[in-house]
Order: structure tokens, then sequence, then C-alpha cells
């Protein structure tokens, strides 16, 4: 059974909020490196491994 947390010690956020914003955020933080030109990590679900993505395209599996 999943717990919920108490609104009011979470300032009034859901955790389905939480979550979203923290989605959001990770995907805000990996386009800023992206901008910057630093590799970003990610996960291949088809092959189920992590890689690197380098700004030119080139992926480097773990």
């Amino acid at each position: 059974m999943e717990e919920l947390n108490e609104l009011d010690s979470m300032c009034g956020v859901s955790d389905d909020e939480l979550t979203r914003r923290f989605i959001e955020a990770v995907r805000i933080s990996n386009e800023i490196k992206q901008i910057k030109g630093n590799p970003i990590q990610c996960w291949d679900a088809e092959k189920k491994l992590p890689y690197i993505l380098y700004p030119d395209g080139r992926r480097e599996y773990a």
C-alpha cells in the first residue's frame, strides 16, 4: 500500500505534485547541461543500460 504524505508537513504539496516538480527540475537541469555543451546521463530502456549522451549525439554505454 502506498503511503501518502501529510499535506501540512509538506507545505500543502501533494505527492503527485512533488513528483511532477522533481521530473521537471531534472529536465530543466539536463537542458542547461546540453546548452553548456556538457554530457548528460541517460537510460536506454531497450538495452536496460545507462549511457552518457554527448552534445554531438554520440552515446557511450557504461
